[in-house]
């Protein structure tokens, strides 16, 4: 059935997006910066700009817009930066009693909604959408989220990680229904906004932080513990003992990063060695898989019992980036929250699945959840030789779709144009 197909047409994919970019990016780790120096680099005080610079940045630029001038990950390093830091953490702050349960509620009243027989076939990242979209919205709002709502949010993390994923266009104006009801809405939110942003941009970093990444991030994660709980049923047997669903999580995390590449451009010379140095502008791309793959013994293998005799931080293990370059600011609220989550599914159904499992995920998961007893197994034949079909037209999807959206971006431009005419901290600037 040309298994070979997905892996080869993911391969053609980088070649394209390498070539768009240019020949300044250098990926890590490789045989100049190995696995026992990515860090260093990763971590240095010069490898800091985000988004000046790199023809990548206008990938990602028209992939998360609009605003993605003020998406935190994207942000220049400086006052603004900071102010809109400082604002995330106080969203994201509380006592973990209170994240969790949060989390418990928002996942029972989806799964209200879904399951209706003793057997349901879903795809798992469309599962966790509108979870985690009236998850975010009561952490911004401080109140249940609306219905019409719900589908604005969903319909908008849906677009942008469908276009991530090349497996879709985008669409502007479905994006823009959102950034219209949340400009109405910007007085409504529990914690200052960042004061060094206008009221636009404001709504851009209320839909961008938390109706765009929030929402994907924790829908691709959720979806990866839970197809690694549908196929290792071990393992979903043990969940509810906390140190063992740590290591879940740890497994999980470093065997499907929710980041690819990370691209940093580097303000200044960086220099680790008489034989390694990086002059300023470079494009400094760090591969967390790549880098997730050294240093384990048998490291395409799903395996939580590695972790039983091995602490996360001793290893190259970094599920929320380096502590020195801006770490995930959802570092402490997502294993509570995904375990709060996962419980309440688990509580509910067990779980099956025969898709193939792989990083991107761009099969949405499916799933089946089954109330009691065993999934029907002409069911899983069927959904067995379905998937495989699956995979062989959408990775030619991908590769049409990801060519025509990356050389749309290098014709835009989006953030090259920016800084054209605007400094790091979003000031115009006269020519």
């Amino acid at each position: 059935m040309l298994n070979w197909l997905p892996a080869r047409v993911v391969a053609l994919r980088a070649k394209v997006f390498e070539k768009v970019n240019g020949d300044n990016a250098i990926t890590f780790p490789n045989s100049q910066v190995g696995p026992d120096r990515f860090q260093e680099l990763y971590s240095h005080p010069a490898a800091n700009g985000r988004s000046k610079g790199a023809g990548l940045s206008d990938l990602f630029w028209y992939w998360l817009s609009p605003g993605p001038e003020v998406h935190q990950e994207h942000l220049e390093a400086g006052p603004r930066y900071d102010d809109v830091a400082r604002a995330t953490r106080t969203f994201l702050a509380g006592p973990s009693d209170d994240l969790a349960a949060a989390a418990t509620r928002c996942t029972a009243k989806v799964l209200d909604e879904v399951l209706r027989g003793r057997v349901t076939h879903v795809r798992l990242r469309e599962l966790m959408m509108p979870v985690w979209a009236e998850y975010f919205y009561e952490l911004v709002f401080g109140e249940p989220c609306p219905r019409h709502a719900r589908d604005l949010i969903v319909a908008h993390a849906t677009d942008v990680v469908t276009s991530l994923k090349c497996t879709g266009l985008r669409h502007p104006a479905r994006r823009a229904r959102l950034t219209r009801y949340l400009k109405v809405r910007l007085k409504d939110v529990r914690h200052p906004l960042p004061a060094t942003l206008t009221e636009d941009e404001q709504v851009h970093y209320l839909q961008g932080t938390y109706f765009n990444t929030a929402v994907v991030q924790m829908a691709e994660a959720m979806a990866h513990l839970l197809l690694a709980l549908a196929q290792h049923p071990e393992a979903a047997q043990r969940i509810g003992e906390d140190r063992y669903f740590a290591h879940v999580l740890d497994e999980t995390f470093r065997l499907y990063p929710l980041f690819g590449i990370a691209h940093r451009i580097t303000t200044d010379d960086i220099v680790l060695d008489e034989h390694t140095s990086f002059p300023a502008g470079s494009v400094l791309c760090f591969s967390y898989p790549a880098y997730h793959a050294t240093g384990y013994r048998d490291p395409d293998t799903f395996d939580p019992s590695r972790w039983e005799n091995t602490a996360a931080r001793n290893v190259h293990h970094i599920p929320f980036g380096v502590a020195a370059n801006r770490p995930c600011p959802a570092w402490r609220l997502s294993p509570i929250v995904m375990r709060a989550s996962a419980r309440e599914v688990l509580r509910r159904v067990t779980l099956h699945s025969t898709v193939t499992h792989t990083r991107s995920l761009p099969s949405r998961g499916p799933c089946l959840l089954v109330r009691d007893g065993a999934a029907p197994r002409r069911l899983l034949r069927y959904l067995r030789v379905r998937d495989r079909w699956e995979d062989l037209w959408r990775s030619v999807v991908q590769l049409v779709l990801g060519t025509a959206m990356v050389l749309h971006a290098h014709h835009l431009r989006p953030a090259g144009r920016y800084f054209d005419t605007h400094d790091t901290q979003g000031c115009p600037v006269r020519h």
